[in-house]
């Protein structure tokens, strides 16, 4: 894609949200580890006044190219990398960034992603069978498609996509290799299911999704990231991630739980002795949604969950009793 057609405003999902969750003060810290277009970016900037400071990171070149062009107003408050969020902590102490005040994770894709039909992750745009976010990456969708064995192939869909299907879908694809493009994928998903309800999610979405989450190992890089961001907060910083399918929001969810206990010993174990503290708190009670007016004006944002947690003083580990229930 060209960097004008990178550079066309898209819409961050729950802006508002995202800068209220994390606090943003003057003068503070702020790395986002997905950084796309540049749009949380700059209303992080913005709300951090003339000295706070902001570190993007990227695996997307094209979206890092975007997000300079967006933020070339705030020249000198902010430093844009290419790398994987899964290197969070590797970057930020490279350029000084440790500890923060903030950390967000908006996870997905992007419009611009989406849009651009050589990058091969939509099925509704012809292209080729690619889906890598860093074009560093050595794996694609068509090694998967044209290469996994049709066991393989149902095992992935399940687990990534959470495809009923997969079983049926996989042994549609391996009949139709080669494969070569997007749309062709498309035909032999729907083709292998039906079409189903019109106006329901297309029945190629849950197996685009999953072979996008396995090409760019988005899960794992995810719960590796998660951990990384963690320990780079500051006491009383923000830790922010945007999930916009149940893998992610489970992922979030879960380390945000076991971080926010004080125990992580076996419910049978009468006393502690796992010597885990509590390190995190979630703020507000479970995701934030987007609203209707939201959803209606970018109909991307449905399935968007925002959870936010903060980072707690340090403090000393300590048996204790647990109750009955092991709470």
């Amino acid at each position: 894609m060209t960097t004008a057609v990178m550079t066309e405003r898209h819409v961050p999902v729950l802006l508002n949200e995202v800068v209220q969750a994390l606090a943003v003060r003057p003068g503070g810290l702020y790395v986002d580890c997905t950084v796309g277009g540049g749009g949380h970016a700059e209303a992080i900037l913005e709300a951090s006044a003339m000295d706070g400071q902001h570190l993007g990171i990227d695996a997307d070149p094209e979206a890092l190219a975007a997000a300079a062009d967006r933020l070339r107003g705030y020249l000198g408050r902010v430093t844009l990398v290419e790398a994987n969020f899964r290197d969070v902590a590797v970057v930020c102490r490279q350029r000084g960034f440790a500890p923060v005040d903030g950390i967000l994770l908006d996870l997905g894709m992007s419009s611009m992603q989406l849009e651009e039909a050589a990058r091969g992750f939509s099925f509704q745009r012809e292209g080729p069978l690619d889906m890598r976010f860093s074009p560093q990456g050595v794996l694609t969708a068509s090694d998967i498609v044209n290469g996994y064995r049709e066991d393989q192939l149902a095992d992935l869909l399940w687990r990534f996509g959470e495809e009923r299907h997969s079983r049926r879908i996989a042994r549609a694809i391996v009949a139709a290799r080669p494969l070569y493009t997007t749309t062709q994928l498309a035909r032999v998903v729907e083709q292998a299911v039906g079409r189903g309800v019109r106006g329901v999610t297309h029945p190629a979405t849950r197996t685009f999704q999953a072979l996008r989450i396995a090409v760019n190992e988005e899960l794992v890089s995810l719960a590796t990231a998660l951990s990384q961001a963690h320990g780079l907060l500051d006491s009383g910083a923000r830790l922010a991630v945007v999930s916009y399918h149940s893998l992610e929001d489970r992922i979030v969810k879960d380390f945000i739980r076991r971080e926010s206990s004080d125990c992580l010993c076996p419910p049978g174990v009468p006393l502690c002795v796992c010597g885990h503290v509590a390190s995190l708190k979630p703020t507000g009670r479970g995701a934030v949604k987007p609203s209707p007016a939201e959803v209606a004006a970018n109909p991307r944002a449905r399935s968007a969950r925002l959870r936010v947690a903060q980072r707690l003083p340090p403090g000393p580990a300590s048996a204790r009793a647990k109750g009955p229930a092991g709470d």
